[in-house]
């Protein structure tokens, strides 16, 4: 199993962050089942401020490029992508197009030198 930490911004609005929060609440049902089909064993975003980190366990087969093109032939995955971006804002050095953006391990107390 691999592990993948990803960050993304929400527009600083405290009234788009509630329905953005809303929205997880009630994930429709085709995006949990695609995000289940991808490869993906679990998926949680946490929040602090207007910043968003998402952990996600994946299959040791899972790639990125095949969940990108599973989501890109999917209708209902596209219409929850427009529909969550209204929410979203790149981070700040994120390449055109680049929503969550995958972040380096630095520190691992497991395997850290004393």
């Amino acid at each position: 199993m691999k592990r993948y930490c990803l960050a993304l911004d929400l527009k600083d609005d405290p009234t788009l962050i509630a329905e953005y929060e809303a929205y997880h609440q009630q994930v429709w049902p085709e995006i949990i089942q695609s995000i289940k089909e991808s490869g993906i064993e679990s998926m949680s975003i946490w929040r602090t401020g207007n910043r968003l980190f998402m952990i996600m366990e994946a299959d040791d087969d899972f790639s990125f490029e095949r969940k990108a093109a599973m989501d890109s032939a999917n209708p209902k995955v596209q219409e929850w992508e427009k529909l969550m971006w209204q929410y979203q804002q790149a981070l700040p050095h994120a390449r055109p197009g680049e929503k969550w953006k995958a972040m380096k391990q630095i520190f691992d107390c497991l395997n850290a030198h004393a």
